[in-house]
């Protein structure tokens, strides 16, 4: 980035200091987490950390915004799937700890569709692709998950919503 020269703004130069990237919100996060002495969202936080340093140096690269986002999600749903199993082994406070996990994670991810902006986008892909059996799922799937693009679904609701419009 260029150093602002007097009378330019960093908001004149297109970038903005509220532009911060998720690594960086989430530095900012550990060291208030750290000073509330937060410990179960100092954990859930520095999990979500190494996990996006991990996938960084799987790639090679950086991150972009979408596969930061990507990291988020898949960590929620392998909190979503502990729960289950803890559920079923009859350990309630492990499934406490990973909801509580779920419910910090859920604070770096876009809103989540709605029921209604599912079945209105599952309706929208059927007549889009004209699909008209079980066979056709897969194109349909992915253009209702193209349509839902900038918010969080589930997979799962979105394949449950459409198997029931398409049986």
């Amino acid at each position: 980035m260029i150093p602002p020269t007097r009378g330019i703004s960093l908001s004149a130069m297109g970038s903005s200091i509220t532009d911060m990237s998720l690594e960086q919100t989430l530095g900012a996060d550990i060291v208030t987490a750290m000073k509330a002495r937060d410990q179960n969202k100092l954990t859930a936080l520095r999990m979500l950390k190494t996990a996006l340093t991990n996938k960084s140096i799987e790639k090679g690269r950086a991150l972009d915004g979408a596969e930061e986002l990507q990291v988020v999600s898949m960590l929620v749903k392998q909190r979503r799937d502990s729960i289950e199993q803890f559920i079923k082994g009859g350990r309630q406070d492990l499934a406490d700890k990973e909801q509580a996990e779920i419910a910090i994670l859920n604070g770096y991810l876009p809103a989540s569709a709605t029921d209604e902006e599912i079945a209105a986008a599952v309706t929208s892909a059927i007549a889009e692709t004209g699909a008209t059996g079980a066979k056709d799922m897969g194109k349909v799937m992915k253009a209702v998950m193209a349509g839902l693009a900038g918010k969080t679904v589930d997979g799962k609701k979105v394949s449950e919503a459409v198997k029931a419009k398409l049986a």
